[in-house]
């Protein structure tokens, strides 16, 4: 007996062969466990007569799911390539906003209203300075609200991505946001 997809039509030995048989007859099949009983929703109509399962029966097809309403994906960081080309400035920025000052809650409606105006006007990048906070700290405020912000559902219809600023731009302190096109 030569192994099936051996090496150059190398032969079992009778010893592993032998092994083999053994291993083979060892194995038992795995069962198969009997769907579990589905909540049944009160404005569902249930049957009358429920059928027992059979084991021999085929498996049922999955229950229909609750589909979500579509919303985009989550953030993630801005591509390599675009980063740098905006480093360099030959992508040019469309808007900037510098939060420094702000209150969290100022910050954020201004954040919203930049982002909404941008979109609203055509604008695919824009810069969303921070600041990097008092030293010695962990870092500002906002330098640590705002990227958390910008995964919220409100942002997201608005928001494709964002990553740090080159230091040109602001560094640690500023945040590349690349906005979302108005949907029709």
């Amino acid at each position: 007996m030569t192994s099936g997809g051996g090496r150059k039509g190398r032969r079992l030995s009778g010893e592993d062969i032998a092994l083999w048989e053994d291993v083979t007859r060892s194995i038992k099949p795995i069962r198969r466990r009997a769907p579990k009983p589905q909540a049944v929703s009160e404005s569902l109509e249930t049957p009358a007569v429920a059928k027992p399962a059979r084991k021999s029966a085929a498996i049922a097809p999955a229950p229909a799911r609750l589909v979500p309403p579509k919303s985009p994906p989550a953030t993630a960081p801005l591509e390599k390539r675009l980063k740098q080309k905006i480093a360099r400035g030959s992508q040019p920025i469309d808007a900037r906003l510098d939060l420094h000052g702000h209150t969290q809650a100022e910050a954020h409606g201004a954040l919203l209203r930049f982002l909404r105006r941008t979109q609203s006007r055509g604008g695919r990048l824009v810069l969303v300075i921070t600041g990097k906070g008092v030293r010695g700290e962990s870092g500002g405020v906002l330098k640590r609200a705002v990227p958390m912000w910008l995964g919220l559902p409100e942002f997201r219809d608005m928001v494709i991505g964002f990553d740090t600023a080159a230091i040109s731009h602001g560094g640690e302190g500023a945040l590349y946001v690349r906005v979302r096109k108005v949907r029709e």
